[in-house]
């Protein structure tokens, strides 16, 4: 054999080595696109596997559009519920901020259509679930991560007896410790400007909201500093004992007992179980390396590795329309509503409002300026006006003054009488800027 022979059974060895891998990839690849098919299968059923075929391989859009066209085809099909399900866990399984967004979508309207599913608590959990994926650091925008904590609460509520529970449990409580540290660190700068009372109600807030915080020790102490920097030292006996019970391995806890015998307060004990939890805590809480806090610094993801375990506080919660429903009261009016006050026929008739009349409870016993009430109220004839069951008593020695008209007169005097007031009592103009140029130029 020549080197031509040679030359050629070398290049097919080449080409056969670089096309063959992609030859059996194909074929490979056209396998899995093709699931079973039963003789007997509805076509429901073959449409729906399918699709489920695409989305396990990687390939949403494909099973996506696949489950719509099975959905608009056959409305009642028994895998409608399955395939709502699917879309919704296609754009979860892809991810991403807008993958996540729209799974949130597609699992709340498959809970709106069957909120009776065994799939519906997974439904509620994964819509927690993307919110908390989606989660920024602490000193970044928190809406997420309070959605998580809506979302999460939410799951709690409904389904308290479901096997995610624990799961959800924990991911709340760390959706928790995001938003405490982001008041924390709030209220941490307000305490070095010396607002007090700014940094008193962030330390509130992480107090009555997020007891499992890592932190609470230092936010129990820090509310006891401010209100005792605000003159009001009694206010923080309760604070420092608080730290002395929940948290009896932190740091502040000797200061915390100098302040209370100073003040002559006894000094609380924690129980056991609570300083057996706490030293659990301590040493499941490992310390991090420099290279570690390097990459917790430079990740987008919060770092919830330092959270509490610890019972999980839902509090009061209330639906947005309830939310919404609700009237903000008025500052400094108690149960302030709006109330609808009927009008009179005679307003309506005019088209002016009777301001001259003085409200119910509010009228006084002084002389009426020339400006008010009396002269205007005799414009209305006698004939509309109605008569007053009790007619007032006529003071005694009432004098009249030269803006008040007499008890019985003539009407058409009467009439001429107010012209003149009115005329007489109107306001005078405001010389404005332009005043001598509009007597020059009449316009």
């Amino acid at each position: 054999m020549g080197w031509k022979g040679l030359g050629g059974l070398l290049c097919v060895a080449v080409l056969g080595g670089v096309f063959l891998p992609g030859c059996l990839f194909h074929h490979k690849r056209h396998s899995d696109l093709a699931a079973a098919v039963n003789p007997g299968d509805q076509p429901d059923k073959i449409l729906y596997e399918k699709a489920s075929n695409e989305i396990v391989h990687g390939r949403y859009d494909v099973g996506r559009l696949t489950l719509q066209t099975m959905i608009n085809t056959y409305p009642d099909s028994e895998y409608l519920a399955k395939a709502k399900l699917a879309i919704a866990d296609s754009y979860y399984e892809q991810g991403g901020i807008s993958g996540l967004t729209q799974s949130e979508a597609e699992y709340k309207d498959f809970i709106t259509f069957f909120p009776t599913a065994p799939e519906a608590p997974m439904a509620q959990y994964r819509v927690g679930m993307a919110h908390f994926r989606m989660m920024a650091k602490a000193d970044r925008d928190q809406t997420e991560a309070r959605l998580a904590e809506v979302e999460l609460k939410e799951f709690l509520v409904k389904y308290p007896e479901d096997p995610l529970t624990i799961r959800a449990k924990s991911r709340l409580r760390e959706a928790q410790e995001v938003l405490a540290e982001g008041e924390f660190e709030t209220a941490s700068f307000y305490m070095m400007r010396g607002a007090y009372r700014a940094a008193r109600g962030r330390f509130r807030e992480i107090i009555e909201k997020y007891p499992n915080f890592s932190q609470g020790d230092q936010a129990l102490f820090g509310m006891g500093q401010c209100l005792e920097r605000m003159k009001i030292p009694k206010e923080s006996i309760p604070y420092y004992s608080r730290l002395l019970r929940d948290f009896p391995l932190s740091p502040h806890v000797d200061e915390a007992k100098a302040r209370l015998v100073g003040m002559g307060q006894p000094v609380p004990k924690p129980t056991k179980a609570t300083l057996a939890r706490a030293q659990a805590d301590a040493s499941r809480v490992r310390s991090k390396g420099l290279l570690e806090k390097l990459a917790i610094s430079m990740s987008g993801t919060p770092d919830t590795s330092v959270t509490l375990r610890g019972p999980v506080e839902l509090g009061a919660t209330a639906s947005g329309v309830e939310l919404a429903k609700r009237v903000p009261n008025a500052p400094g009016i108690a149960n302030a509503s709006i109330i609808a006050q009927p009008v009179n026929d005679s307003s309506l008739g005019s088209g002016k409002t009777d301001e001259s009349k003085p409200a119910a409870g509010n009228s006084t016993s002084t002389g009426t300026s020339s400006n008010e009430g009396p002269a205007k109220t005799e414009e209305t004839p006698a004939s509309n006006a109605s008569p007053s069951p009790n007619p007032p008593a006529a003071a005694p020695e009432a004098k009249t003054t030269e803006n008040q008209t007499p008890a019985k007169t003539d009407p058409a005097k009467a009439k001429s009488s107010t012209q003149d007031q009115s005329a007489n009592t109107a306001p005078q103009k405001k010389k404005g800027r332009f005043h001598a140029l509009k007597k020059l130029v009449p316009f």
